[in-house]
């Protein structure tokens, strides 16, 4: 499955990592930044309809979405026409990215960044304040329940919120188990990477109202987009429709409804 190949070839990414830039290293570099930007509030500020825009080079199952692909310029096109964050890629094997992406975007962008990896290792949370994101994204189905909760509460010891992603009931009340209180419902089958929005009606009415539920891939148009709304989801990640669209800036004005 490609979620285990990912899980087994970040495991010794990390432990790479860890050797060229130890925890102390990092720790250092977290004492001199500026406090971290609100994600959570961004977002409640945007109840009406909020998306999270998503920087993103390629994925396992398209490959390349963009010929042109200038991080800093499509994040900036997002903070132009409405986006409430930002999300950016950071696995570079799979996906592309990598962590001078997001540094590059978050000179240039004012609003909340959410740094896009898989988080395995306490180490990772570390690196994701040393290198300028705001939140993190936690996937249930590769931690246990009380990983969860300890990298949430680690997470937020640094400053940073954490979104934490599931795909069934299971592992909503994993997420639930765990404290999370921004729940992202990934309409993306992990295992064959198929993206089917029913995932999320069907997940969104057994998510409480003091949590924030975000409805995360497989969105391309607002119509869907107003199918959400009616079952009382407000906010959504949305990265291929727009890394593909030819005028990023004027689809994402579509998806909003403006």
């Amino acid at each position: 499955m490609i979620l285990d190949e990912i899980i087994e070839t970040k495991r010794r990414e990390v432990d790479r990592r860890k050797f060229l830039r130890p925890l102390a290293a990092l720790e250092r570099i977290i004492a001199e930044m500026p406090p971290t930007r609100d994600f959570r509030a961004t977002l409640d500020a945007n109840s009406g309809c909020a998306i999270i825009a998503e920087v993103k080079r390629r994925s396992p199952s398209r490959g390349l979405l963009r010929k042109e692909f200038a991080p800093v310029r499509i994040a900036q096109e997002y903070e132009k026409h409405g986006a409430a964050a930002i999300s950016v890629l950071t696995d570079e094997t799979f996906f592309g990215g990598s962590e001078a992406d997001l540094i590059a975007v978050r000179k240039e962008i004012a609003l909340p960044i959410l740094r896009k990896e898989f988080i395995i290792d306490p180490y990772q949370i570390h690196e994701t304040r040393a290198i300028g994101a705001d939140a993190l994204l936690l996937i249930a189905a590769i931690l246990t329940e009380r990983q969860l909760r300890e990298y949430r509460e680690l997470a937020a010891l640094l400053g940073l919120a954490a979104l934490v992603e599931i795909h069934d009931a299971t592992e909503l009340d994993k997420a639930l188990g765990a404290g999370a209180s921004i729940i992202g419902i990934n309409n993306r089958d992990l295992k064959t990477f198929v993206t089917d929005i029913r995932t999320s009606t069907k997940l969104a009415s057994r998510i409480p109202k003091d949590r924030i539920a975000v409805s995360e891939s497989g969105i391309r148009t607002r119509g869907e987009i107003e199918t959400l709304l009616k079952v009382g989801l407000h906010t959504f990640l949305i990265g291929e429709t727009l890394i593909s669209a030819p005028a990023i800036g004027l689809k994402l004005k579509e998806l909003l409804g403006k």
